[in-house]
């Protein structure tokens, strides 16, 4: 990930942090589209990066709602001055051995996570036991 000068950066670099909480049902993905469309806008994306992020995020909303079932998705939005980087918490979903397989067939289980890693720079999956973890997503202006 890029810095504000171009090299790495620094976890001296100054992070604005939003924070969303929707329902875990299809008909609140947009909103969370809408939340990471409006935060993009601040940061010098193109029009086209800002497309990737919704697509990334409704993925990620899609692939939790699915897979969990919990009440609500918790997100976390940090950007510095050149990167957006996406935190969707979850009690149960993510589980990283389940998503970096691809799947078998035509079975079309996983294929968001492929989608998400595509359109992001860096995606990372946390996992803490049976409690859950997250997906965490970036991107880097320009990258």
């Amino acid at each position: 990930m890029s810095g504000p000068s171009g090299g790495v950066a620094t976890e001296n670099e100054s992070l604005e942090t939003v924070e969303l909480r929707i329902p875990s049902k299809p008909e609140w993905v947009a909103v969370a589209r809408l939340t990471i469309a409006a935060i993009a806008n601040r940061l010098p994306f193109s029009v086209e990066d800002i497309e990737d992020l919704k697509l990334a995020m409704a993925e990620a909303c899609t692939y939790v709602i699915a897979a969990s079932s919990e009440d609500s998705i918790e997100m976390t939005f940090e950007t510095g001055s050149n990167f957006l980087r996406i935190r969707v918490r979850d009690r149960g979903a993510v589980r990283p051995e389940k998503a970096i397989q691809r799947p078998a067939g035509v079975s079309t289980e996983g294929l968001g996570i492929f989608l998400i890693q595509a359109l992001m720079d860096e995606v990372e999956h946390t996992a803490e036991g049976e409690t859950g973890g997250e997906l965490i997503m970036t991107k880097c202006v320009g990258a």
